[in-house]
């Protein structure tokens, strides 16, 4: 077993959310990056203990959306949308800027395990183009100069926690909309910061 006792007590609180225990696999995969950066063969064994499905099942689905990651991934995340709305709103040069800075191309990640770069489909901040992503926490009006002092300041500072209210004040420009409330909690891995499962911290 993998999985600490804390960790399998958090997954069946999940698991007793829904009616199928089976329907519990996505947040599961995201319990199981929270805790190693991407989904590793023994999380996907403890997964499939866990819900009565076999290892082939989680692995499909695993595998087949593009935010569960397969492969270690750097400290930060760094996912820039090249959708269309991004496109006409100058994401190429948000994009080159990035790739320069870190000397990545999409879906690398760098030797010091810092950056894993990509560039990604719409992430519906059409209204705030280009948006750009860490550790899925989004920054929406992303010029190229903010973009490299974005990056500048990930490298230099290391923060713990990403929190998209921080990065927005930080580093943003035009939102889609006012967002209603603040919010503090973020995350510190590259799975998405949820509070209800689990993968969410304060700032």
């Amino acid at each position: 077993m993998t999985w600490d006792s804390k960790l399998i007590k958090k997954a069946e609180e999940i698991i007793k959310l829904y009616p199928q225990k089976r329907s519990a696999l996505g947040p599961l995969l995201y319990l199981a990056q929270n805790k190693e950066g991407y989904i590793d063969d023994d999380s996907v064994v403890e997964i499939s203990n866990l819900l009565g499905i076999t290892e082939v099942q989680v692995r499909s689905v695993a595998s087949f959306y593009t935010m569960y990651k397969q492969e270690p991934t750097g400290k930060y995340l760094l996912s820039v949308c090249k959708s269309i709305s991004c496109e006409i709103n100058n994401s190429k040069e948000v994009i080159g800027g990035i790739k320069e800075f870190t000397g990545l191309s999409s879906n690398e990640t760098d030797p010091e395990k810092t950056f894993t770069f990509e560039e990604v489909e719409c992430i519906g901040a059409c209204g705030g183009a280009p948006a750009v992503q860490v550790n899925y926490e989004t920054i929406e009006g992303v010029t190229p100069e903010k973009a490299l002092d974005l990056c500048k300041y990930l490298k230099e500072e290391e923060p713990k926690v990403i929190v998209a209210d921080d990065l927005q004040e930080k580093f943003g420009g035009i939102k889609s909309f006012e967002w209603a409330i603040e919010d503090n909690s973020g995350t510190s891995t590259t799975a998405p910061g949820f509070q209800i499962i689990g993968t969410a911290e304060e700032n």
